[in-house]
């Protein structure tokens, strides 16, 4: 720093409050570069499991200093944990809304000097055991300036702007219930790793994910090259397309025609539907692999897709030009008609490509639903032609508290259009989209969130009543307008809202609805299929919704219609759209919560006019007493799609580190494992640990109360996974987030195992999970790296004994590197490792050239 400098700095320190309190752009541009803003969790011991400490330093490595006293600057910070203090060495701390706060400097701020640093502790909601938990893209507003951002928060990197987790109070969520989670380490996972069952690579890459029904391998190989060629009946030239495309990526460029033109004497795959195969079960089909021929015969289109994806599942990783897979006959028929994948796209959008990547994957391996969950409170991310505020103010989040430009920023996207997590699908984008799912016989089910979770959608159309009002059309601008303006209740929901529920009792709410889905009906039809199921929602309302809106008062005055007061507008909103989708053809779903006037009662399934009503059962959290609500809704009528959050939410972190990414409200971590562990046809049996990680023995103690028995199996439709994306930013962390663990629920909803049943049987489970996640490192994982798809890979184990450090994977045959120099060389584990006392040795998992795992360290 020059002394002309240093005497600036000075003087900012020094001038009179009135003098030099505000900042210039270009100071506050200085200030916020180079000054590091820093989060640390104190305290997570602090107050039990209902709030921690946190804190916030700022060291001042800029040549601006701030003067003390109140002054036209704020800092705003992402906080996922509702701050509780009000007001904290000379800072105001106000929530604006949602994760969004700022820290305003009052009489009492003692000023920021160059070169110092001020740490602010607060107290906030829960715990944050995961450095996810805190946000990235703190910044800095003065006056009307252009907001800027701290340099060293605008990353994706947690270690630039968070403070290590070292402490018990910080590693573990709570003492009070004690939090008896294994924390991961290297020798927790060598343990968890160690088993008696093996598998040879051989085997390995002739295990199809999912596992077919039946699998007789023969003796013999085909070999696959270009002179092969096709032969099809006409009614699957769509099919032969896709294969076509995924030949050649494996270099084959096959000869195809309809089956009326005879073939050559050249090898032959024939493609066939007999619509009596398998008792002419759906999606059912027979895979026979001989030396010159291949034979694939479905009871339906989707039977032959599904043994072209079995065909292709026996090539092996990295195979180019010519591919040799081993001669067999399979017979196959899918456990369920539902499997399916839900992907949170609102929260945060990640492009295209991950939309394309993650439907092209969920057919390789015989997913058919795809449930994409595009809007929420923050954000809408599908065009609708005639209400473009819809995208132009839903679609992006920045700094704009008035919220006529964009969306209030939330979850680390910082003050600008330009933040991550901004953006949606054209019009044209998502009717491409669709014809691609369809090809590959998945059905999108797309899904406007209501009358919850709904902020996008609100904001956007307040935005749009402003722009009519302003042009003196009223009536206009009422239309589709979803808040009563005279509406005075006051809710604060899970997430922090204050103002994201649709109003229930206005009709432009209905108009609302009935617009989007009519607009929705026309993209299918342009893609060539049909809207046939459309999700509301109906999740996590904020309870005080309604009760002192104006235009709900006059509806409970009207005698006639059944509605008497706050608690039934939950029922009537459902009711109306039911009857909306019933008139268009369209089965409507919702999550359980939408559907239950309690934790016991369903709504009256015979109040609505579908057929086909599917309810997504999530929280069996076993100790909240509520995870029976998948039997009690199938016994009552609705078609229930299991999405249970203690194994199938893939936003949870794959283990209990502090750099896992992901919230962890239903469990401390879901692995690949645990995911392929969860049986459906027994609820109950899956109820192996509370929420503190206390091993459940006896679930009806538990919940103090008898257990309702599945009355109607029929109305149990399938399973999904759920992805939902507070915490993930970007398409590398969404799709690792997913893979691999969406392939377990690939295996479950295809296949029942031998093991499964009131408990798991422990030794066939051992020697399944062996071969299936053997797989996985041979064949599965090397396929997705190589069609683009970043996936997470677990951390090794590794364990010291006398001079040597041994080590393994949670997937045999995957690939092991270690470092005795702190990471500047790796080798390839092979054999135990020696080293020297006292010499750290870190461990990896690689796949290819880009993909490795976090790092672990054995001292």
């Amino acid at each position: 720093m020059t002394l002309k400098q240093h005497v600036l700095a000075s003087l900012l320190v020094t001038t009179p409050l009135f003098a030099n309190a505000d900042l210039s752009q270009s100071q506050l541009n200085a200030f916020t570069k180079n000054t590091k803003l820093v989060f640390s969790a104190q305290d997570n011991f602090h107050n039990g499991a209902s709030s921690l400490i946190a804190s916030m330093t700022l060291t001042n490595n800029s040549d601006i200093a701030l003067v003390k006293g109140k002054a036209d600057w704020q800092i705003y910070i992402h906080s996922v944990r509702k701050i509780h203090t009000k007001s904290v060495k000379g800072f105001t701390i106000e929530h604006v809304n949602g994760d969004l706060h700022r820290f305003v400097p009052n009489k009492d701020f003692a000023g920021l000097a160059v070169g110092e640093s001020l740490t602010v502790e607060f107290e906030a909601g829960a715990w944050i055991a995961a450095y996810s938990d805190f946000m990235p893209r703190a910044f800095m507003v003065s006056k009307q300036h252009t907001p800027a951002i701290f340099a060293n928060t605008d990353t994706e990197d947690f270690k630039q702007y968070i403070a290590p987790f070292e402490r018990e109070n910080q590693l573990r969520r709570y003492n009070d219930p004690i939090d008896k989670t294994q924390l991961a380490s290297a020798q927790l996972r060598y343990e968890r790793n160690l088993s008696s069952a093996s598998i040879s690579k051989e085997a390995a890459l002739k295990r199809i994910i999912p596992t077919p029904q039946k699998a007789d391998f023969n003796r013999g190989t085909a070999v696959l090259d270009s002179s092969w060629q096709i032969r099809f009946a006409g009614r699957l030239t769509s099919e032969v397309a896709v294969l076509k495309s995924d030949l050649a990526d494996y270099g084959l460029e096959l000869e195809s025609e309809a089956d009326h033109i005879k073939a050559s004497k050249a090898p032959t795959i024939y493609l066939k539907v007999d619509e009596s195969l398998a008792d002419g079960a759906a999606e059912s089909y027979q895979l026979e692999i001989d030396d010159d021929k291949i034979e694939i015969i479905g009871s339906d289109n989707a039977g032959v897709f599904y043994g072209i994806q079995s065909l292709l599942a026996l090539f092996p990783a990295g195979s180019k030009n010519t591919i040799t897979v081993p001669n067999v006959e399979i017979e196959d028929t899918p456990r369920f008609v539902w499997r399916g994948m839900h992907y949170d796209n609102a929260r945060n959008y990640h492009g295209k490509d991950a939309l394309f990547k993650l439907v092209e994957q969920m057919a390789r391996y015989k997913l058919n639903k795809f449930h994409w969950h595009f809007s929420d409170d923050e954000g809408w991310r599908v065009e609708i032609p005639g209400l473009p505020e819809l995208t132009e103010i839903g679609a992006h989040r920045c700094f704009d508290l008035e919220e006529q430009r964009c969306l209030l920023t939330q979850l680390g996207t910082g003050p600008f259009k330009s933040g991550s997590g901004n953006g949606f699908l054209s019009r044209k984008d998502f009717v491409e989209l669709i014809k691609f799912a369809d090809a590959r016989h998945i059905q999108i089910i797309p899904e406007i969130e209501g009358p919850g979770h709904a902020r996008a959608a609100i904001k956007s159309m307040e935005a749009r009543y402003n722009t009519f009002k302003a042009k003196g059309k009223l009536e206009q601008a009422k239309a589709y307008l979803l808040t009563d303006p005279k509406d005075e209740s006051q809710y604060i929901t899970v997430q922090n809202y204050t103002d994201n529920s649709f109003n229930v009792c206005l009709d432009s709410t209905y108009a609302f609805i009935e617009k989007v889905t009519y607009e929705l009906q026309s993209m299918y039809r342009d893609a060539g299929t049909r809207l046939t199921n459309l999700h509301f929602g109906g999740d996590e309302v904020g309870a005080g919704s309604w009760t002192q809106s104006p235009a709900c008062d006059a509806l409970f005055m009207d005698a006639n219609n059944g509605i008497a007061g706050p608690a039934d507008l939950k029922p009537y909103f459902t009711q109306k759209v039911a009857h909306i989708l019933a008139k268009r053809g369209i089965s409507p779903g919702a999550w359980e919560d939408g559907l239950m006037y309690d934790k016991v009662n369903p709504f009256k399934r015979d109040e609505f006019p579908n057929d086909i009503f599917t309810a997504n059962v999530w929280d069996n959290i076993w100790e909240w007493g509520v995870a029976d609500r998948a039997y009690r809704l199938a016994n009552d009528g609705y078609q229930v799609v299991l999405s249970h959050g203690t194994h199938l939410y893939f936003d949870h972190p794959y283990e209990a580190h502090p750099e896992e990414r992901g919230y962890y409200w239903a469990t401390r971590f879901v692995d690949t494992k645990k995911a392929f562990s969860y049986m459906p046809d027994d609820v109950y049996a899956n109820a192996d640990f509370t929420r503190t990680r206390e091993p459940i023995v006896n679930l009806e103690a538990l919940v103090g109360r008898a257990m309702p028995k599945l009355e109607k199996p029929e109305n149990i439709l399938g399973m999904q996974g759920q992805v939902w994306s507070e915490t993930i930013r970007t398409e590398e962390q969404v799709l690792a987030m997913i893979f691999p663990r969406i392939l377990s629920v690939a295996e479950r909803a295809w296949h029942k195992a031998k093991w499964e049943g009131d408990d798991i049987a422990i030794k066939p489970f051992s020697n399944d999970w062996q071969s299936f996640s053997a797989a996985l490192a041979i064949k599965e994982l090397p396929k997705l790296v190589a069609s683009g798809v970043n996936v997470n890979l677990p951390v090794p184990g590794a364990v010291k004994k006398g001079a040597l450090v041994y080590a393994n994977s949670a997937f045999p045959y995957l690939d092991i590197e270690y470092s005795l120099d702190r990471g500047q060389t790796w080798q390839l584990y092979s054999d135990p490792i020696s080293h020297n006392d006292g010499q750290s040795v870190q461990l990896r998992t690689r796949v290819g050239d880009k993909n490795t795992s976090r790092i672990t360290e054995l001292k």
